[in-house]
């Protein structure tokens, strides 16, 4: 179950929208993990592999301690969805890669999270590039 992050008390109607979009955001993504079977975590991490990581990277990328990673990569590759390399620039490292089943489930999941989508599609295309516009702005504070 998913920890909603709404503050006791929100300041402002924007601080309220915006907690209430990321907590409906986070259900929508722990929902569609579930059906495809996958923890939110299992889920983030295998999408974060598409390309080739290392567990080091994963961690900071994700924010959380190696050894987290470490438990999660073995899940993954145990039900073989991804699976470690070699490092082709140092052969005493591992980088993590998705193998062609968690290409597979990883799309599944994709397509099952409508969340994004739907909260799109209830804007106008003005709209939407506004709200693109304005959120990255936001983001480069």
């Amino acid at each position: 179950m998913a920890v909603p992050s709404v503050p006791a008390t929100a300041a402002t109607a924007l601080e309220q929208a915006m907690f209430a979009f990321v907590d409906a955001y986070n259900q929508a993504w722990e929902a569609a993990a579930g059906e495809h079977g996958l923890s939110t975590a299992h889920a983030c991490v295998l999408g974060r592999v598409e390309t080739r990581r290392s567990m080091g990277e994963l961690a900071e990328e994700l924010r959380c301690d190696a050894s987290n990673i470490t438990q999660i990569v073995a899940r993954l590759e145990a039900r073989e969805l991804v699976h470690r390399e070699p490092n082709p620039e140092d052969r005493r490292s591992r980088q993590i890669v998705r193998t062609p089943s968690g290409d597979d489930l990883y799309g599944e999941f994709e397509q099952s999270f409508e969340f994004p989508r739907a909260a799109a599609a209830n804007l106008t295309e003005a709209e939407r590039e506004q709200l693109t516009a304005l959120l990255q702005k936001a983001m480069r504070g």
